[in-house]
């Protein structure tokens, strides 16, 4: 193809007028500018979500089996609360806390008069005070064959808001007895010859913090001291302190430590001249383990005993099933009987004033079982051997055997216990029990003078209606070893003694009860020459009243 040279000339001729008419429209004037014109605008990608899709649950059909385990209870009330019934709230600023009071007084055939008393006092809250009394004169059908006793006292405890329990008492014991065992019964004594009467004035003083401190420390120092003294010419007296500094530190919800410092002081007066000091001293550390079915309790104590060291074992362990129905026992310990005239007395009241004083020291292995059947029926057995070191025997004196003197000696002893426990609500409590005890390899005596080798014992109370209550006791035993004054062994008589007693309601403040002891007139000896009263009955009234 081919261009015609005129066409040619023609295009450039209107190009180049083009190209002069734009120069010239231009405006030289006005200041250059650029103008950028984009619709790019620079955004974020979004983010990528995971989306979640709930699956629908599976279906299941089978039956859920649910399990309860609830421990057996082995905490039996005394009282038996009321029902709660919704009331409307009143403001009062008053105490809430009742203070119930009891006056109680008989009198019978053996007991001329019965008298004892209760009284409390405080808020309920932060202070509670008790103050009781006792007293009674019983006289026998057989010469000389009576007692008294008067036992007064009070006690408080005081609580702070700096989570602190102060806590004390003061009390005072005054008790009489006859000797009227002497043999042959046809000898002469004057009446002042033949009474016997103790004193007893005693204060405790306590602290414990109800909260552990921050660093897990609970403690609970405490002193006791006892001053005891007898009418005897020449006249004895004694001083008992018993000083306990228990600390313990929770290392976390198993593991425990506690660290403990006792000091058990006597300091016995027989007169003006002859003084015997009968201490002894304990550390107590130990190692406490407790989970849901082990409790152990890991302990050796270092003691001194009138200076005498000796190393105490204390290590038990109570291992539990999953349902508290059934626990094993087993246990090595060892520990200290105080050797102490008030003691002493407790024991044998017709004791004469001992020439010598010395702490028992016991070691003893120990295995048994405890557990419940039933909501209703729980039991205990255990069977042990234990060996003792200066226990007193007492042994009529050689003279007319109207007192006691004391023979310490060395013996081991195979014990086995149980008891049995029926329980219906608070309405009825029925328990029996039964100690057996053989005593082996007596060092120095022929037996075991004065201690029972079996006793058997049930206590029944049944609330028979809302306003009348029933209560029993039984003790049974056999005799105990005695000597006799030709050097003779022989051993005692056994006894029963059945003991039931009735109180009724028929006021709002007013009971009348009545008791017979002894039902059965069993005239036994616990220690021998020592007849106990017969048959014995006892009856009276007892005034309640709440403090206003």
């Amino acid at each position: 193809m081919k261009f015609m040279p005129g066409k040619i000339l023609i295009l450039f001729v209107l190009g180049l007028l083009t190209f002069c008419a734009g120069l010239h429209a231009q405006d030289t004037s006005k200041r250059k500018t650029i103008n950028i014109t984009s619709t790019f605008k620079p955004v974020l990608r979004d983010a990528v979500k995971i989306n979640f899709n709930a699956a629908p649950p599976v279906v299941d059909s089978t039956r859920p089996k649910l399990n309860y385990l609830i421990p057996s209870q082995y905490l039996f009330l005394n009282y038996q609360p009321s029902t709660l019934n919704p009331v409307a709230l009143q403001v009062d600023s008053l105490l809430a806390w009742r203070n119930d009071n009891y006056i109680k007084a008989g009198i019978g055939n053996v007991h001329q008069p019965y008298l004892k008393a209760g009284f409390s006092f405080g808020d309920g809250q932060s202070t509670f005070f008790n103050a009781f009394a006792e007293g009674y004169a019983s006289k026998g059908s057989l010469p000389y064959q009576k007692n008294d006793l008067a036992d007064i006292g009070i006690s408080g405890t005081v609580k702070t808001k700096n989570n602190l329990e102060w806590s004390g008492g003061l009390g005072f014991k005054n008790q009489g007895y006859y000797l009227y065992g002497f043999q042959p019964d046809t000898l002469k004594f004057d009446k002042d010859n033949l009474k016997q009467r103790f004193q007893t004035f005693n204060g405790k003083f306590g602290l414990r913090n109800t909260v552990p401190t921050e660093f897990g420390l609970t403690y609970n120092p405490t002193i006791q001291v006892d001053v005891f003294s007898d009418n005897h010419s020449p006249k004895a007296s004694e001083a008992n302190t018993v000083l306990n500094l228990p600390l313990q530190k929770t290392l976390n919800k198993q593991f425990s430590f506690d660290l403990g410092l006792t000091a058990s002081l006597t300091n016995y007066r027989l007169n003006s001249v002859s003084t015997i000091n009968n201490n002894y001293y304990l550390v107590s550390p130990a190692l406490i383990y407790k989970n849901g079915n082990l409790n152990l309790h890991a302990e050796m104590t270092p003691s001194w005993d009138n200076k005498n060291f000796h190393l105490l074992p204390n290590i038990w362990a109570d291992l539990t099933t999953n349902n508290q129905q059934f626990t094993l026992q087993l246990g090595w310990v060892g520990y200290y009987e105080k050797g102490s005239y008030q003691r002493y007395e407790g024991l044998n009241p017709w004791l004469a004033q001992p020439t010598d004083l010395l702490n028992t020291r016991v070691q003893e292995f120990y295995g048994g079982f405890k557990g419940s059947l039933n909501n209703h029926i729980s039991y205990a057995a255990k069977l042990g051997f234990a060996e003792s070191w200066n226990i007193p025997l007492f042994v009529n004196d050689s003279i007319d055997g109207k007192t006691f003197v004391i023979r310490y000696d060395h013996l081991q002893d195979f014990k086995m216990h149980g008891e049995i426990t029926y329980t219906q609500g608070e309405q009825f409590n029925i328990t029996a029990g039964v100690n057996i005890n053989q005593y082996t390899n007596i060092k120095k005596e022929q037996k075991a003078w004065g201690l029972l080798p079996f006793e058997f014992t049930t206590a029944l109370r049944w609330q028979i209606l809302k306003d009348l209550w029933l209560k029993s006791d039984l003790w049974a035993f056999d005799g105990a070893p005695y000597l006799d004054k030709d050097g003779s062994s022989h051993t005692g008589d056994r006894g029963l003694d059945l003991n039931a007693g009735v109180e009724f309601r028929i006021t709002k403040q007013v009971n009348l009860w009545f008791q017979m002891n002894n039902i059965f007139n069993n005239k036994y000896e616990r220690w021998h020459q020592y007849q106990v009263y017969g048959i014995n009955i006892l009856g009276g009234v007892i005034f309640s009243f709440a403090q206003k």
